[in-house]
């Protein structure tokens, strides 16, 4: 769950996600008149415009490129009258910036691949503080208050988080309609439902890791943060609490007891060897009922459900059940937007920035290009292209997580080692080979390492979120 893009180019079945809809006059313009000089996308003859640079990720080929100039370069080149983005596809994008930041060099605006990234770039020197910048833009206001603080380094901000997803329960509506289900709130009604489920003869969860040994992460990390809950999530993970503490003992025990009640795909074997085809073609034939996935698992959940499947079936979601049945969203973050230290106009790129981030530019590429939006807000009807139920998770999370209704997804916010051991060392617990309480001792013992030498990503101060209620 790490690399720059995945979760845009490609679905976690391995799916293209692109819509081929969003690519309009400007993008269309804009791939023909890519040169040969480097990928150089040139400026409109004749306008004197401050010129910036920005690198785009051409590393599984160029389309997803092509829509994102179309839908956010190319309109902020017509509108602006002081500044021209110049972009260049980059194959691998990231490891080209890095090495020209290093050299002095690179892409005025620059991408990394989120906020682990950004940090070690960031306490290079590499990047110009934001602060006066987010004042001008009115940023402060716009932004989720978790997100500039997820950006800043001691204190100022460096970057910006850009593409939030998060994961949520989907079910199959036909077959809980059929049965007089309730989508559950809390994880008792959740674990009532499963029993319930499981009695009837169906599988409660259409889960399988085959394809993807990580998708293990989107179980543990749901269960710790919607059962031990975010505060003590962000406690761990900056060094206030311990990783042992009953809490979590308590969170990784129900997750293992729903792996040896079987309600993951039938059973362990099963769970193994099931593909993410599998999975969703038994979630919308009715044979299981229910999947804890991302945000990004709508495009696939389309390709079984609706007019375009065999079952005639229909899909809905609700929030991953919590403890206290309030809604959580975990957070996940694709890259961040900074600005290179070397930059010779910043205040023009401060500017494409401020437009990049608009509502409507952000809008715009969900739409056309199948991204994930940052945490701004996103006008109503600006999401009419898209699917409503992915519409509807976009600006549930985005207003329940400015409330302090929000977790920690692995991926983002566990440093390498110790999500290594959470993905691969769970298996050995719903194996036997390990308790719970030695998983979680594991953990902390990576983790401690990891602390220490400062390797842990950012993480938000929840004290800069207003709590409702």
């Amino acid at each position: 769950m790490t690399a720059n893009d995945r979760h845009v180019v490609v679905s976690k079945s391995g799916s293209a996600r692109l819509s081929r809809r969003g690519l309009g006059k400007g993008a269309l313009a804009s791939a023909l008149a890519v040169g040969a000089a480097g990928g150089q996308w040139p400026n409109v003859v004749g306008q004197e415009k401050t010129t910036i640079t920005m690198w785009f990720d051409s590393t599984s080929g160029s389309e997803t490129a092509e829509c994102r100039i179309g839908a956010s370069v190319d309109p902020f080149n017509e509108q602006s009258t002081t500044v021209m983005v110049e972009s260049r596809l980059q194959p691998n994008r990231w490891d080209a910036t890095r090495t020209a930041l290093a050299g002095g060099a690179g892409p005025d605006v620059v991408y990394t691949p989120g906020p682990a990234f950004a940090l070690q770039v960031a306490e290079a020197g590499q990047f110009l503080p934001l602060d006066e910048f987010a004042v001008e833009y009115g940023w402060n206001e716009r932004f989720a208050p978790w997100a500039l603080e997820l950006g800043k380094v001691n204190g100022t901000l460096l970057s910006i988080p850009n593409q939030v997803e998060t994961l949520v329960l989907y079910y199959n509506q036909t077959l809980f309609e059929e049965n007089g289900w309730a989508p559950p709130t809390t994880i008792d009604e959740l674990t009532t439902l499963s029993e319930t489920i499981n009695g009837a003869g169906i599988i409660p969860f259409a889960h399988g890791n085959s394809e993807f040994r990580d998708a293990n992460e989107w179980f543990v990390g749901e269960y710790l943060n919607h059962i031990a809950g975010p505060e003590k999530v962000y406690q761990a993970l900056t060094g206030q609490a311990q990783w042992t503490d009953p809490e979590f003992v308590d969170a990784i025990t129900a997750l293992n007891e729903a792996q040896q009640n079987g309600w993951y795909m039938g059973g362990l074997d099963r769970y193994y060897t099931t593909t993410f085809a599998d999975a969703n073609d038994a979630l919308a034939a009715g044979d299981a009922a229910m999947k804890i996935e991302g945000s990004w698992a709508v495009a696939d959940l389309n390709t079984f459900f609706g007019e375009a499947g065999a079952y005639g079936t229909e899909w809905a979601w609700v929030p991953m059940p919590s403890a206290s049945g309030e809604p959580i969203y975990d957070l996940g973050i694709g890259s961040t937007v900074s600005i290179n230290t070397n930059a010779q106009n910043p205040e023009a790129v401060a500017e494409f920035i401020d437009y990049l981030f608009s509502s409507e530019t952000q809008a715009n590429l969900v739409v056309s290009c199948g991204d994930s939006p940052a945490s701004v807000p996103l006008e109503e009807g600006a999401l009419g292209g898209i699917d409503p139920r992915y519409a509807e998770i976009l600006t549930a999370q985005d207003e329940v997580s400015r409330t302090g209704g929000y977790g920690y997804t692995t991926w983002t916010f566990w440093p390498s080692a110790t999500r290594t051991h959470l993905v691969e060392n769970i298996e050995r617990v719903w194996g036997g080979e390990i308790t719970v309480e030695e998983y979680l001792q594991g953990m902390q013992d990576v983790f401690d390492g990891e602390l220490a030498e400062g390797t842990v990503p950012p993480v938000p101060d929840r004290s800069a979120t207003p709590v409702s209620g």
